[in-house]
Parts: C-alpha cells; structure tokens; sequence
C-alpha cells in the first residue's frame, strides 16, 4: 500500500495495490499491520456506508466533537466522488485550508481524515457509495456541521447541489467555534 502525506499534516492518502487478471482484481484495503508499518495508529470502532443516487449530491461539511471526535478512512465502493478535509484546529497553522481528491471505484485511493478536521464530498456519478471506517461511534449530541460553501473549498461542480436541511442550515467557517484544539506535540 502507498501511502503519501497531504498538505495537510496527518491528513494521508491511501493507494491499496490491487491484484488483477482476467476475472478481475483483489486488493487488501485495510491492514491493521501494513498502516501500523507506516505509523498509522488509529482503531476502528465503526463501519458506515453512504449511497448517494444523484450526481452534485454534498454531503457535508460534518465533524463529531470532542470527546467523540471521529477519525475517518473514506473509500468508494461505486461511482466516484470528490473528498474534503478542511483543518478546524484552533491554533493550528494551517487552520481553514483544505485538500480535496476524486475517490472512485476505478482510481481506489482512500483518504484518511483525523479528528479535528471536517469532512465532506460531493458525487460525480449516480448512484455513488461511500464507505468509511471510524475510530469512535456516532453521538448525535456530538455531531455538528460547517456549511459547504464557506471554506473556499472548489468543490470542482458548477450545478445545484443536493443538501439535508442540516447542511444548509450549518453555520458558516467565519462563524464557527470549532471544539478542536491544536497542539504541535
């Protein structure tokens, strides 16, 4: 597995090798001994998985608060999408900026998301399937939202998109208290 750092410290993108012939392909796309190789330390409490049936679907920007801060690592099992991180650390030097990449079904990259960042993605094809692991379950008392289009993200769609009521109703990056704080330790 290839596993580069973004410019994001601690955000990583996954590359799990995939093994194919004429049948099709095997690829190993977690390994709790292959990312702790690499230094990765998170456990997984948690597996969820999203289908979104229109393209311009967004989903996000969510986050869970402390103490049920949620680490993500975010896959496609079908179609394709785009996958946000955006730093909401107190404190942190690259507060406010984000990195974004196309997850596909083809491409099989992954994105790892820690705690203390917000998490989104917009669909490029119909019928999409996000899956992701978690490293804490949901809490609804902790669970919270920064609106999409607030944090200078290019979302890299020109329609409409399609939000919950919760995402449009999420308050914007400039009027966040964020829960996170950030420490160089």
């Amino acid at each position: 597995m290839q596993i580069t750092e973004t410019t994001l410290p601690g955000v990583l993108l996954l590359e799990p090798k995939r093994f194919g012939d004429e049948r099709g392909f095997f690829a190993e796309s977690w390994s709790k001994k292959t990312l702790a190789d690499h230094g990765f330390k998170a456990e997984f409490v948690q597996d969820n998985h999203s289908m979104s049936a229109e393209v311009g679907t967004v989903r996000g920007l969510h986050f869970q608060a402390p103490p049920h801060a949620q680490g993500k690592l975010v896959r496609c099992g079908r179609g394709s999408f785009f996958d946000v991180a955006v730093d909401i650390r107190k404190g942190s030097p690259t507060y406010g900026q984000w990195v974004g990449y196309e997850l596909s079904f083809e491409n099989a990259l992954q994105l790892w998301i820690p705690g203390g960042f917000l998490h989104g993605f917009v669909t490029r094809e119909p019928d999409t399937e996000i899956v992701y692991k978690c490293t804490a379950h949901y809490a609804p008392e902790a669970d919270g939202a920064v609106r999409w289009d607030s944090c200078g993200v290019d979302w890299g769609f020109d329609g409409t998109p399609k939000l919950s009521p919760k995402d449009e109703a999420a308050p914007k990056l400039a009027d966040f208290d964020s829960p996170f704080e950030w420490s160089d330790q």
